[in-house]
């Protein structure tokens, strides 16, 4: 059933505004801990009707950055002091220096992963780490082998046998998955894609913990670099 025309319209005004007051409270024009204007002086401020701020609003207390309460008002939550993993792809997305620090932590994170599921993979977890990298070079463009690359790493998360350990790899992928277009370039190349990955996956299927924690945090450096150039550079042009 087609969507009627005003409903796409109204929708859009609504991301539109979502964004932008997203983007006010991260900037700090709207502070942590103050009280949001009366709707009715915020809605004319960004020239909105009233149903569309809320929904706006609602949208924005979902995602952790807002907190309302009847008869006192919206306040801007400290999102550093009760925030969670969940706003870093709103926190990425709206400032770089964000991506470098999931990046860190996704190399501490990640080799101390690979060296758990070196010390615990299954033989099932072997042969479909085999499998995952394989698909890697196989991927018919950047796009399905990054896609294919983050797969092997849910699996080497799951081979750690903690499952908390997959939790925080799709929490830091989610964190940069909203530019992940800018952060191809290690894998234009589909086979030197799975050929930087191979080691771990051989360390980790040998048992060979040193090995795994060694290659994974060779490669997650390497390919963090050539990511975080990736991005420098189509941010300048």
């Amino acid at each position: 059933m087609p969507v009627p025309p005003e409903t796409i319209q109204r929708q859009s005004v609504v991301d539109l505004l979502a964004h932008r007051l997203r983007q006010d409270i991260l900037s700090g024009t709207h502070r942590p801990g103050a009280l949001l204007p009366p709707e009715r002086d915020l809605a004319a401020g960004y020239g909105v009707t009233r149903t569309t701020l809320k929904h706006a609003l609602s949208r924005l207390e979902q995602a952790g950055l807002l907190s309302t309460r009847h008869g006192i008002g919206t306040r801007i939550r400290n999102f550093l002091h009760e925030g969670g993993a969940d706003l870093l792809p709103m926190l990425a997305a709206h400032d770089p220096g964000w991506l470098t620090e999931v990046f860190e932590v996704r190399r501490h994170i990640g080799a101390l992963i690979a060296r758990r599921a070196a010390a615990r993979r299954t033989a099932d977890h072997a042969r479909r780490l085999d499998e995952l990298l394989q698909a890697v070079r196989d991927a018919p463009d950047g796009d399905a082998a990054q896609l294919a690359d983050i797969e092997v790493h849910r699996e080497l998360a799951r081979a750690s046998g903690n499952r908390v350990y997959l939790l925080l790899t799709n929490t830091l992928f989610n964190a940069y998955l909203p530019v992940r277009a800018a952060l191809r370039a290690p894998f234009e190349d589909s086979i030197a894609a799975a050929d930087r990955l191979a080691p771990i996956v051989r360390a980790v299927a040998d048992g060979e913990e040193d090995g795994a924690e060694r290659a994974a945090e060779q490669y997650l450096r390497a390919t963090e670099e050539i990511m975080l150039d990736s991005l420098k550079a189509n941010r300048a042009g």
